[in-house]
C-alpha cells in the first residue's frame, strides 16, 4: 500500500511539472508574439507607413493595423468595409487557376497560345509557360495608364491583343516583365473554361476557401469600399490621396483587378499548399515551369534554394505597395498592404526584412 501511495504521489509531481513547463511555455510563446506586435507597430510608425500587415510566426498569424485606409471617413485599416488593391500579387492567383487546368488535362504548360489567339503576332510561337513566366517577348506599354475607357474583361483582352500586335518584341525566352502576359492568361481561363475570369475566381479561390473580403473590382458589395492611398509629406500623414483608377483597373483582368486583404491574401497563400487550390507537387509544378530563366515562376519569385517565396507590387498612378515573403510552407513570414509607403522600393522591403529577422533570423532575405 505505501508504495502503490508513493506511486501516486511520483506521478502527481511529475504532472505538476509538466503542466508547469507547458504552462511556461504557452506564455513565452503568448510573450513573444505580443512583442514581435509591438515590435511592428513601432516600426511602421516610426517609418511613417500606414496599412496592414499579417505576421506568421512558427504557423501563428496575426494582423498589425496601422492609421487610416479612407481617412476623410475615419475608416481605420483593418475595418471589414476596407479591401486593398492587390496589384501584382494577383499573378500568383491567375498562375495557379492556370495550374489547376493543366492538371485537368486541359493544356499544358507547352500549349502554344495561337489555339485562343490566333491573330496574336508570334502566338504560334508563345506557350503557355512563357506567359506564366514573362518570357513571351510580349511588350505591351500603358498598361497602367487610363485611356478613357471602362473595358469588360473580354474588351480588355482584345484591346491587350491589339496593343501587343503594334509593340515591338523583346525576343523569345528574355525575361521582360509586362501585365500583358497575364492579362491574356486570365482569357485563356475564360476560353477553356466557358466562363468569366470573375467567375473562376469565385468558384476555384473564394468558395474553397470561405473568403469574405475578396472581390473583383466590379463585384465590390456596396457594403464595403476601396481604400485610398496617401503620402508621407512636410511632416504630415495622408497627403496627396490617389484610389485605384476604374479605368485602369478594368484593363488589368488576372494581373491587377483582384481587391483583398492581406489576412485574405495569406488564407490563398495556404490554400495553394495545403491542397485547397493546390497540392504541394502542384505548388512545385508552378513554380518550377521549364520556360523560366531567373526565379521568377507563376506569379512570384522562389529564393534561396526555393525555400521563400517574394511578391512585390503596386498600383499605377497610386500610392499603394503590396510585398509578401514567405517560407514556402507559410509556416512564417509576412504580408503587407500598404496604403501609405514611404521611401524608396527598397526602403520599403529594408522595413519589412527588420520585422522579418525577428520572427525568424536567419530565414529571409532583404529583397
Amino acid at each position: 500500500m505505501k508504495h502503490k501511495e508513493q506511486f501516486w504521489l511520483f506521478l502527481t509531481a511529475l504532472l505538476i511539472v509538466f503542466c508547469g513547463l507547458f504552462s511556461a511555455q504557452s506564455v513565452k510563446a503568448a510573450y513573444s508574439n505580443k512583442q514581435l506586435r509591438s515590435y511592428a507597430q513601432k516600426t511602421m510608425k516610426k517609418n511613417h507607413l500606414r496599412g496592414s500587415i499579417v505576421i506568421v510566426k512558427n504557423g501563428h498569424r496575426q494582423t498589425v493595423n496601422m492609421g487610416y485606409g479612407y481617412y476623410k471617413r475615419h475608416l481605420k485599416n483593418g475595418s471589414s468595409k476596407l479591401v486593398y488593391p492587390v496589384g501584382s500579387l494577383q499573378k500568383m492567383v491567375t498562375a495557379a487557376m492556370i495550374t489547376q487546368l493543366i492538371y485537368k488535362g486541359k493544356l499544358s504548360q507547352n500549349t502554344k497560345i495561337y489555339r485562343w489567339y490566333p491573330l496574336l503576332k508570334n502566338s504560334s510561337k508563345i506557350t503557355v509557360g512563357q506567359l506564366m513566366t514573362h518570357t513571351s517577348g510580349i511588350n505591351v506599354s500603358g498598361t497602367e495608364s487610363s485611356h478613357g475607357i471602362r473595358f469588360s474583361e473580354n474588351g480588355a483582352i482584345n484591346w491587350t491583343v491589339a496593343r501587343a500586335n503594334l509593340s515591338g518584341n523583346t525576343g523569345l525566352n528574355s525575361f521582360n516583365y509586362n501585365n500583358a502576359n497575364y492579362v491574356l492568361l486570365a482569357g485563356i481561363i475564360c476560353k477553356v473554361t466557358g466562363k468569366s475570369y470573375a467567375a473562376n475566381l469565385k468558384s476555384r479561390i473564394v468558395k474553397p476557401l470561405h473568403l469574405r473580403h475578396t472581390y473583383i473590382y466590379s463585384s465590390i458589395p456596396r457594403s464595403k469600399t476601396d481604400a485610398i492611398s496617401y503620402l508621407y509629406c512636410h511632416g504630415k500623414n495622408y497627403r496627396s490621396a490617389a484610389y485605384a483608377n476604374a479605368n485602369v483597373v478594368s484593363q488589368l483582368p488576372g494581373a491587377g483587378n483582384m481587391f483583398s486583404t492581406a489576412g485574405d491574401y495569406y488564407k490563398i497563400q495556404q490554400g495553394m499548399y495545403n491542397g485547397k487550390i493546390l497540392s504541394a507537387n502542384q505548388f512545385s509544378y508552378m513554380s518550377h515551369l521549364n520556360s523560366k530563366v531567373n526565379t521568377y515562376s507563376g506569379g512570384f519569385y522562389l529564393k534561396n534554394a526555393g525555400k521563400l517565396k517574394l511578391a512585390y507590387g503596386n498600383f499605377g498612378s497610386t500610392h499603394f505597395v503590396n510585398w509578401m515573403q514567405l517560407t514556402k510552407d507559410n509556416k512564417n513570414g509576412i504580408v503587407m498592404f500598404l496604403n501609405q509607403p514611404y521611401g524608396s522600393k527598397n526602403h520599403i522591403k529594408s522595413v519589412g526584412y527588420g520585422i522579418l529577422k525577428r520572427i525568424k533570423s536567419g530565414t529571409f532575405i532583404k529583397r
